[in-house]
């Protein structure tokens, strides 16, 4: 009963955002496509350049991947940043994306380093104790696993996080972890669509939705789930599983408003 309570007054939003983050990148096709080519690029590059290092040097590799992954947090951070504007109903441009390269290099940074650690835990530490053929290295296996379950859930929001609570890294990631047990269902929903985006994005080369796509859907994602602190702030005795969100999204909805067919495929003739 509890989990038919959760999903029925859970559902408008999901509805809703899922709507809202197709409205968004439809209307801003041309943005969307930039920033994904700009990251396809660039990462392009550091691909080539680690599929050479890999025949010269594991070390040099192992440079090479990690660099790769700091530029690639910190673009993507910087468009995390950039793209939170459409998620306000508003717009962003060349200048403020370079502006935003300034800001929120730091947090692509750190977020590229833990990445990087999650990836070696994933690459090396894993495979090491499932190679122990052991129930105490297939118990270390299963911690190692599960955390790094759980770690993905929470993280996948770190950059919309940085782009709207806070600047702070410990902060950061304290709030990711508890916007994860807090809304696991959010979470889980969220990983599962962002996957099913990204397969999506190989049918039309990573251009739409890509990288920028998922990015804006995070970041919409939180911005929604706010609303439910915020009015469970303004009513602290409230249910927490009963969020009114057809009352929470009325002035959304009408921001966001409705198309038909036509609209979507000829907007200058309405």
């Amino acid at each position: 009963m509890d989990g038919t309570i959760f999903i029925s007054y859970t559902i408008p939003m999901i509805g809703f955002l899922i709507k809202k983050t197709f409205f968004d990148v439809w209307d801003n096709l041309f943005r969307v496509a930039l920033v994904n080519l700009g990251f396809i690029l660039s990462m392009g590059a550091f691909v080539f350049l680690y599929s050479v290092s890999a025949e010269l040097s594991p070390v040099v590799s192992l440079v090479v991947l990690a660099v790769g992954i700091l530029w690639g947090c910190v673009y993507l951070s910087t468009a995390a940043g950039s793209l939170k504007a459409v998620s306000d109903y508003s717009s962003f441009g060349f200048a403020d994306f370079f502006r935003n390269l300034k800001e929120f290099w730091p947090a692509g940074i750190a977020s590229g380093v833990i990445i990087f650690v999650a990836v070696i835990l994933v690459t090396y530490v894993l495979p090491f104790y499932l190679s122990m053929q052991s129930l105490f290295g297939l118990l270390l296996a299963a911690v190692v696993f599960w955390t790094l379950v759980v770690f993905a859930l929470s993280f996948q929001f770190f950059f919309a996080i940085r782009s709207r609570l806070d600047v702070k890294l410990g902060k950061i990631l304290k709030k990711c972890f508890l916007i994860f047990f807090d809304n696991p269902g959010l979470c889980i929903f969220s990983m599962i669509y962002c996957l099913v985006q990204l397969v999506f994005s190989v049918l039309l080369a990573f251009l739409f939705p890509g990288p920028a796509g998922i990015l804006l859907y995070l970041d919409e994602a939180l911005r929604l789930r706010l609303l439910k602190y915020d009015w469970l702030e303004a009513n602290p005795d409230a249910d927490r599983r009963k969020i009114p969100w057809d009352a929470l999204l009325i002035d959304e909805r009408e921001k966001t408003g409705t198309r038909s067919l036509r609209n979507f495929i000829f907007p200058w003739k309405d």
